[in-house]
């Protein structure tokens, strides 16, 4: 298709930067992109930089959490903002509770609910301003009991969706705060 290998390699190559560069990511890790989520790998091994590269970044040394995902401690991880955690919150709406990925799906709705909390009380506007998510979020924490394992999150699984539900019914009359 491109008349050499080298040359296609490097124009997909230049369009995945420049992709990179509109977006003001890093190419090696797409935003919201997980290898579960996108069925595939994340990375090429062309694309992943070297350790040893200036300004790489050196691998989390937390194994994956009950959602399937990469855990940080909540301390540690950067507080996002208000409209990414929501974000992240809305890519959970199409996606329900099957039996090849509940563990999964209900893991993510959990940790991206507080992720949104994180992001609310640490928004400029101060949690204040957010009284009705921060409270919702409160009250599904204290029915869970510290306890976030499957069978806990399965069993409350309707009160973890419908929290899910009203926070984004409250956001989307609130889109100043998210977009």
């Amino acid at each position: 298709m491109f008349g050499s290998s080298l040359r296609g390699t490097a124009m997909v190559a230049a369009v995945l930067a420049g992709f990179a560069v509109s977006c003001g990511g890093d190419p090696a890790t797409p935003a919201g992109a997980t290898p579960s989520a996108a069925g595939a790998p994340a990375t090429s091994a062309a694309a992943t930089p070297s350790p040893t590269a200036p300004g790489a970044a050196t691998p989390s040394p937390a194994g994956p959490s009950t959602s399937g995902r990469a855990s940080t401690p909540p301390s540690e991880e950067p507080v996002s903002l208000v409209r990414d955690a929501f974000a992240g919150l809305q890519a959970t709406l199409n996606d329900s509770c099957t039996p090849s990925n509940c563990a999964y799906f209900l893991g993510r709705v959990y940790d991206e609910l507080h992720r949104m909390d994180r992001a609310m009380k640490a928004d400029p506007k101060g949690p204040g301003h957010f009284p009705e998510p921060i409270a919702l979020i409160a009250k599904l924490d204290k029915e869970l009991g510290g306890d976030r394992s499957f069978e806990n999150l399965k069993k409350h699984q309707t009160t973890l969706i419908g929290t899910r539900d009203k926070i984004n019914t409250w956001m989307q009359g609130h889109p100043d705060d998210y977009r």
